[in-house]
């Protein structure tokens, strides 16, 4: 298929300040597509501009109708990095377009700030939940994030002085490379203070105030970490849990019987872009996940209500599974046998002496690992401290070999 799409980073110095080939690209176009502020000064008799009306979805179709015909599109910066060219991408043939990309807005910030690039976390706030700063605050973390609007870093702020970062200093870098750039900073304590626009970067120097609790990305939070009305896998056989799961990019998690949803949580925190469903009937523990995927910073966790297995009907194929509740069920674990794909994992946790048998039936008939894990705790009896165990769980972990 023939090249017809250009994706052209622009510079905030607009056209003049784009390099003779994405010059060149714009010159032959017949159709140029950006935001106004963008098609300024590029009229011209043999081309048509389009103007960006905010509207993603109608504006991808718009784009795609222009199949066959030397379109260029305008983005800012990097259009490949949190931008129009990585959404594209989902639409088009590689074949079908290029990508020129200009200097992007974080690597401009970086610069102004002098931060390493290889040592800062980037990511958009733009036209996402702010909850998704969470797994990035820890002490001496460096944050660069684009932004919807002044809102963004309000609402950054009062997450950060909530999760006791109080004095992380804020960084608002607006126009970026152009000629009404500024830098304005401060604490986030003081962020209502601010005097802000629209169009920016935020920076953030994450500093914690003494006690803050640390919540790293690696499997394992504190329980206190989590809301929960006592139906929670423990802090010590959720990290054994999570590490026989093996969480990567993009893969998808099914937790059935999710409770306080704490392994989906912990699955999404601890591998770029990977996802979980979280499947639980009791409405009162739904409330509960709702509230910990946004305090734990992975609001696009899905949560299907209802009773298994007829809950897990028509949902996408899980590459990894968790059983964590009514282990000893039979309709219920074929079915999410059935579901999981090809070379998936499946792991179940049973605490009951019937989840122990079935779980023994199933590692006979299928094969996989049994172990059995302990804990104890420290406690006192009269004025004696004593170790005392907690009940003990049994884990089986089966890799499905095929359909």
């Amino acid at each position: 298929m023939t090249q017809w799409l250009e994706i052209v980073g622009m510079p905030e110095a607009g056209p003049d300040a784009l390099s003779p080939q994405a010059r060149a690209l714009v010159e032959r176009a017949r159709t140029i597509v950006g935001v106004s502020r963008r098609l300024a000064g590029l009229a011209g008799a043999k081309r048509t501009l389009v103007a960006w009306d905010g509207d993603l979805t109608d504006m991808v179709g718009r784009i795609i109708g222009y199949r066959g015909s030397p379109t260029v599109l305008l983005a800012s910066g990097d259009p490949n990095w949190f931008g129009i060219g990585a959404t594209l991408g989902r639409y088009l043939e590689p074949e079908e377009f290029g990508l020129h990309p200009a200097p992007s807005s974080f690597q401009l910030a970086a610069a102004r700030l002098h931060w390493p690039m290889q040592n800062t976390v980037t990511l958009s706030l733009h036209g996402r939940p702010v909850a998704a700063l969470h797994p990035h605050v820890l002490p001496g973390n460096r944050v660069l994030a684009l932004t919807s609007d002044a809102r963004t870093l309000i609402d950054a702020a009062d997450l950060l002085c909530r999760r006791g970062y109080g004095k992380s200093r804020l960084t608002i870098l607006e126009n970026l490379g152009g000629a009404d750039e500024r830098l304005s900073s401060g604490t986030a304590d003081a962020a209502d203070t601010f005097a802000t626009g629209d169009f920016f970067v935020l920076g953030i120097d994450c500093v914690a105030d003494a006690g803050a609790p640390l919540l790293p990305p690696v499997p394992g939070l504190d329980d206190a970490a989590f809301e929960t009305d006592g139906q929670l896998t423990k802090r010590e056989v959720r990290a054994a849990t999570l590490a026989r799961l093996a969480p990567y990019p993009g893969a998808l998690l099914w937790d059935v019987g999710a409770g306080s949803g704490a392994i989906a949580i912990e699955w999404m925190r601890a591998a770029r872009d990977a996802r979980a469903i979280a499947f639980e009937r009791d409405m009162s523990r739904c409330a509960l996940i709702s509230r910990n995927r946004v305090a734990l910073g992975v609001p696009g966790l899905e949560l299907v209500p209802g009773e298994a297995p007829q809950s897990l009907v028509d949902q996408p194929r899980p590459d990894a599974l968790f059983l964590g509740g009514d282990v000893a069920n039979p309709a219920l674990f074929e079915a999410c046998w059935q579901a999981l794909k090809p070379v998936g994992r499946l792991v179940a946790n049973g605490v009951t002496l019937d989840a122990e048998a079935a779980l023994f039936a199933r590692q006979a008939r299928l094969g996989g690992e049994l172990t059995r894990i302990s804990v104890e705790t420290l406690d006192r009896i009269g004025g004696e401290r004593v170790l005392r165990p907690r009940l003990a769980v049994t884990q089986w972990t089966v890799t499905k070999e095929g359909e």
